[in-house]
């Protein structure tokens, strides 16, 4: 156990001004008695696998920073969404909670601004915070019984030829539920989080973050028949491609490998969520009207004179 309170720090370095923040917030904090374990959030950037090299067989486990572990109170992260995903499969095996301070452009999943670094801090020191937990996936592709690839993703997998030009054929498998057959460009398995990313530019539905659920959204699909499906997550899902080309998967937008006609991709919810640091009432919808515009009041154009 430590004997002082800790706190992690992780900042995507690529940012001056994240590195530049980054400064500040540790000298507030350790002033203030704590001890502060910095990283870089790139040890979370799993990357894609080269395919002429050997594949990542570790286990998600290992993007954890040294140091970090259940004992500490929160990680603070500094950068944008990119930075966020990266973070989550830092801290989400220890159970860290993480607090998102935005430093990029949208900023969906940030709690908060540097324009209130102040107060954050302050309401940090004063431990005015509650928790929202986030539903994650664990992701690893199979050759027989060797895994040879693995991530965790708190958005989504997608599965897709590359370049993305032309028809796919998947079947998939779900829990104890028949096998299904499906021909797209390619196909996304998403959490809730990931409803509001790459699933929902591929015609997948908006998901409240607190459903139990996942979705399955085929790109592009081949028939009037193929359309998104929603689904327990307690449902495992795999998917074995049957195209005759090496597919490209990609994991929350930056991370992934080539998966070839002898593989197959198992994804199954994760026992440990991601953590979120909540400074205030988290609204779900509030959060769509103010990103995405979702719910805006119809104003109807003014008549020309």
């Amino acid at each position: 156990m430590r004997s002082v309170p800790c706190v992690g720090l992780i900042v995507n370095d690529s940012k001056e001004i994240a590195v530049e923040i980054a400064h500040k917030i540790e000298e507030r904090l350790e002033l203030a008695g704590l001890t502060v374990i910095r990283a870089a959030s790139a040890g979370g950037m799993v990357g894609f696998a080269n395919p002429d090299q050997h594949m990542r067989t570790l286990g998600y486990n290992a993007c954890v920073p040294k140091g970090f572990d259940s004992s500490m109170s929160l990680a603070i992260v500094l950068g944008g969404d990119g930075t966020v995903l990266s973070a989550a499969r830092q801290t989400a095996p220890v159970q860290v909670p993480i607090l998102t301070i935005n430093t990029g452009h949208m900023g969906f999943l940030a709690e908060a601004y540097l324009t209130d670094l102040d107060k954050v801090l302050d309401q940090v020191l004063a431990k005015k915070w509650s928790i929202e937990t986030r539903s994650s996936l664990v992701v690893s592709v199979f050759r027989g019984e060797q895994r040879r690839w693995e991530a965790l993703s708190l958005n989504e997998m997608a599965l897709h030829r590359e370049p993305l030009t032309s028809m796919c054929h998947f079947e998939i498998a779900i829990g104890r539920h028949a096998p299904v057959d499906i021909s797209a460009d390619g196909v996304i398995l998403s959490t809730p989080t990931g409803s509001t990313a790459y699933a929902l530019s591929a015609g997948g539905p908006v998901i409240s973050p607190d459903c139990p659920v996942l979705e399955l959204a085929p790109i592009a699909p081949h028939s009037l028949a193929s359309r998104a499906l929603v689904f327990s997550d307690q449902e495992p899902v795999t998917i074995f491609p049957a195209t005759p080309e090496r597919l490209m998967m990609v994991v929350d937008g930056s991370a992934g490998c080539y998966v070839w006609p002898e593989d197959r991709v198992l994804i199954r919810r994760s026992d440990h969520p991601v953590r979120f640091v909540r400074l205030s009432d988290h609204e779900f919808f509030q959060v769509l009207r103010n990103k995405l515009g979702w719910g805006l009041p119809h104003v109807a154009k003014p008549d020309k004179q």
